[in-house]
């Protein structure tokens, strides 16, 4: 059901484009596949295209509308769109595309809406390689106005999948009725509604939001204050829906990716997990929620009502930093270990 909405309003998009690049016969690795679209880009774009590996390139990145680095959709020849699909592919299921799609083409919807002309663009979306593929530590991104993933490999590798951002403006489209965020809402609902009014005097700690996400755009994430519902004091149901409810955030992931990033999640104590309500409990009003544990933390935030901001970090993993720095470290040990001696 959520695929076919997805479906409805993406193809909105693929109208605009002319464009719904096949699926390949044999999946591509992400080295091949981002070596295709190396391969498909011209001489000219390959220095925006392909960003150094490192902390400072990587993590700087934001949600709003501004340029981006990398090569913009709206820049890439067909060859190139058919390669930047193929390697979204590999990390993102056939669900995860058709989001990507359906929120760029909330652009349409906005520019429709608000009568701006070219302000709203559903092509501002760019794709950047940050260092060689297949060679040691890299990564890539695809970025616009409310999306902003990133993903980290060592080698053919994933490692990391985080950051995540995903918006949604409208998020309900008032001609339509379509909700890109809504199951992740719904079930936040639904686990709040479950709670007796004991919990849910713990839960909701704020009546006001927040006006955004609290982390923003931070290179660093870093725990925010622990407010809300300990795990620990919920009944085996409410735990149950909260996983779920993680768990949706991570849904647009090929399986074995979202596998791993649960698995990270289950790592630590559960009962280290606290959930928070800010702002009305209406349908429909501004509100916010935080779901924090030892090592992550996600924000979903609608303070106008019809506009929302997501996001989930590591504070440990966020670009890969603690795989792929352990990774280097090894390598780093090991060079010594190995290095001949030195003449007296």
């Amino acid at each position: 059901m959520k695929r076919r909405r997805f479906l409805l309003v993406s193809s909105l998009l693929v109208a605009w484009l002319g464009l719904m690049p096949p699926l390949q016969a044999q999946p591509l690795s992400a080295p091949q596949a981002a070596g295709q679209l190396l391969q498909a880009t011209p001489a000219a774009q390959r220095g925006a295209l392909l960003l150094p590996f490192t902390d400072a390139a990587r993590s700087d990145w934001h949600y709003t509308p501004r340029r981006r680095d990398g090569v913009a959709w709206k820049a890439m020849s067909p060859a190139q769109r058919d390669a930047t699909t193929a390697l979204l592919r590999t990390a993102l299921n056939e669900s995860g595309l058709d989001k990507v799609r359906a929120l760029m083409a909330l652009e349409i919807a906005l520019r429709q809406l608000e009568g701006s002309g070219s302000w709203r663009d559903p092509e501002n979306y760019a794709v950047a390689i940050y260092g060689q593929p297949g060679a040691g530590g890299w990564g890539w991104r695809i970025e616009g106005h409310h999306l902003s993933l990133h993903f980290s490999l060592a080698g053919d590798r994933y490692v990391a999948t985080l950051p995540q951002f995903f918006g949604a403006n409208p998020a309900t489209d008032p001609r339509q009725g379509f909700r890109l965020l809504g199951t992740e809402e719904d079930l936040a609902r639904q686990w709040l509604a479950s709670l007796t009014p004991a919990q849910r005097g713990h839960a909701v700690f704020s009546s006001r939001p927040f006006g955004d996400i609290v982390s923003r755009n931070a290179p660093h994430a870093r725990p925010l204050d622990a407010v809300g519902l300990p795990f620990a004091d919920m009944d085996a149901g409410q735990q149950a829906r909260l996983l779920k409810l993680v768990a949706a955030f991570a849904d647009h992931l090929q399986p074995d990716l979202a596998q791993a990033r649960l698995a990270r999640v289950r790592a630590a104590p559960l009962d280290g997990i606290r959930m928070g309500w800010a702002g009305s409990t209406q349908a429909g009003q501004p509100f916010y929620f935080r779901i924090q544990g030892a090592g992550f933390l996600i924000e979903f935030d609608n303070s106008g009502g019809n506009h929302i901001h997501s996001v989930w970090r590591d504070f440990d993993g966020d670009f890969g930093r603690d795989v792929l720095g352990e990774h280097y470290r090894s390598a780093e040990g090991s060079k010594h270990r190995h290095r001949p001696p030195t003449s007296p």
